[in-house]
């Protein structure tokens, strides 16, 4: 009976992935199409749309792009949600609960409603159609991302090695350097990941920021499906499908390196 309900369980899972992600995958033999529009099956196989996509313009300018805005993003979020965090789990910050709250909003409220207050914010402070604006906007919303991966590998830390640190004569800084951040660092990396992640996928506030000098490649994609279903939007969506893989590979191996640096030593 164990066994029965046990293959249940992976049929279940296998049912729920293909129904998950067969779509994502399902664009990957269309990108190869040699037609000239978007037809399934496909009359042949062509690279066609791939060296399109190649070109300077519009994708690899786009491209570059949401790599500048989502590394800046990055940066700026890493730095700030780790700082949150290493606040937030001390045990004696007064209203820590709303603090919390009041750091993740920017995951709850919907990203319309605060493309919008952005846009009204940013354009008294002429952030509008700027690269900076773009930067902060997208670090913003991806600071809960790091917040909460942060806190809880600091569940897991043992505060008395700071101590230690200190009472030998570190300096706050120091101690952070040497000693809290190089075990936190799995949140640190998985945060910065996520926070990458969102920016480069991040379109709605793009939309509301970005000026034609700073159109992202989810905002050129976007613009690609309102205005004429252009098939090398699928050649560059693969690239992404890719991309996500790799990164998610790189998050699992920082997990497991962490764990493994845990394992008690017999």
């Amino acid at each position: 009976m164990p066994s029965i309900i046990r293959r249940v369980q992976i049929a279940f899972c296998i049912v729920a992935m293909v129904f998950l992600i067969g779509p994502t995958f399902a664009i990957i033999p269309i990108s190869f199409s040699s037609a000239n529009f978007l037809s399934y099956p496909v009359p042949g196989l062509s690279l066609q749309w791939y060296y399109k996509i190649l070109q300077p313009q519009p994708w690899m300018s786009a491209l570059l792009n949401s790599l500048i805005i989502g590394v800046g993003a990055t940066i700026l979020s890493s730095i700030l949600g780790t700082l949150a965090a290493l606040g937030l789990s001390r045990g004696h910050l007064p209203a820590r609960g709303a603090i919390l709250a009041v750091v993740i909003s920017p995951m709850i409220v919907p990203v319309v409603i605060s493309g919008v207050g952005m846009y009204f914010f940013f354009a008294k402070l002429g952030l509008v159609a700027s690269f900076l604006g773009l930067v902060l906007a997208h670090a913003v919303l991806a600071v809960p991302f790091v917040v909460i991966t942060v806190t809880a590998t600091l569940k897991n830390f043992d505060v008395n090695l700071a101590r230690a640190a200190a009472s030998l004569g570190a300096t706050p800084f120091h101690a952070f350097r040497t000693v809290t951040l190089p075990l936190i660092a799995p949140g640190v990396v998985s945060g910065a990941l996520f926070a990458f992640v969102f920016s480069f996928d991040e379109v709605v506030v793009a939309l509301f920021i970005s000026g034609p000098g700073q159109r992202t490649l989810p905002r050129q994609m976007f613009d690609g499906l309102r205005d004429n279903i252009d098939p090398s939007i699928l050649a560059m969506s693969t690239l992404l499908v890719i991309v996500s893989i790799i990164l998610m590979g790189v998050g699992a191996l920082v997990q497991k390196g962490a764990a493994a640096n845990k394992a008690p030593v017999r």
